[in-house]
């Protein structure tokens, strides 16, 4: 008999109960309430309310204030890759992503806050260039880098001299002076993107806009990323409203409540019409 098999017997009642709610909240595709919760599960409430309070502290359960309602967490990643596919904010996502990467010609991403220094690359969209941006699912980053990383500095609360402490420690290609890199963040608030134009990566550009929970705080950013030969003005203005959008209705998704649907992506453009001519009224000509 394996030392296992031995101390089988021996179970934490609370962490079985918080995975029982887990199981729970990943079996449910609308958020619910503590009492549902409870009930369903034969679980006192008090002790239910603080199995999710705990849950939501971890970031495995994400709370609504407005609603007072629980859902699934995108923290649930970090403990099996398989629920990615199944977890609702990720279903959410992909079309959106799709819509970004064929609508621009970019590769879109969605990167989620891992812990304080560390952001994580969750899902990806390719664009069917020939030569494109490739980036790999687990991939992390400092935080604060890059455009993502402004977004995420913006919604921080770090101080301006906490911030420069972080800058300090930043790894960039061609690397933006802080009182540059502080203004864009201060930007991010206002026109709810920011860029990185060759200063992670030379020749790469990135636009990220921020994903914000119920609280107010980033948890998540999608970014597009491309060669900076594509970013035009017009095309940056068309790509940043896009972005600013998607995050928006993200945002509203992992908050509990009901975004925009994606829109259709024709896998063609549409033939535009030719225009039929306008018959030409003539005057029939007088007899002299």
């Amino acid at each position: 008999m394996s030392d296992h098999d031995k101390g089988s017997e021996k179970v934490v009642g609370a962490l079985t109960a918080g995975l029982l709610v887990l199981r729970y909240l990943i079996r449910n595709e609308l958020p619910v309430g503590v009492s549902q919760v409870a009930r369903e599960l034969d679980i006192n409430p008090s002790t239910c309310f603080n199995l999710l309070r705990t849950l939501v502290h971890e970031n495995l359960v994400v709370f609504n204030p407005a609603k007072k309602t629980y859902s699934i967490g995108l923290g649930m990643l970090e403990l099996t890759k398989g629920l990615t596919e199944r977890d609702r904010i990720l279903q959410f996502v992909r079309p959106r992503l799709a819509e970004i990467a064929q609508t621009h010609g970019v590769t879109a991403t969605l990167w989620r806050r891992l812990n304080e220094d560390r952001v994580i690359l969750v899902e990806r969209a390719d664009t069917d260039s020939a030569i494109r941006v490739y980036m790999a699912i687990g991939q992390r980053l400092p935080i604060f880098v890059a455009a993502l990383g402004r977004c995420m500095a913006a919604h921080s609360g770090l101080s301006r001299n906490e911030l420069r402490r972080r800058f300090e420690s930043l790894r960039w290609q061609t690397a933006p002076d802080f009182e540059a890199y502080w203004r864009d963040v201060q930007q991010v608030t206002l026109k709810g993107y920011a860029t990185d134009r060759d200063n992670f990566v030379k020749g790469v550009t990135t636009v990220s806009a921020p994903v914000l929970d119920a609280s107010g705080h980033a948890v998540m950013a999608i970014s597009a990323v491309g060669f900076s030969g594509q970013f035009t003005a017009k095309f940056l203005d068309k790509l940043a409203a896009d972005k600013r959008r998607h995050a928006q209705q993200i945002s509203l998704a992992l908050n509990g409540q009901e975004p925009a649907p994606p829109k259709a992506i024709p896998k063609t453009p549409p033939k535009a019409r030719k225009a039929s001519p306008r018959p030409v009224a003539r005057k029939k000509a007088r007899s002299a």
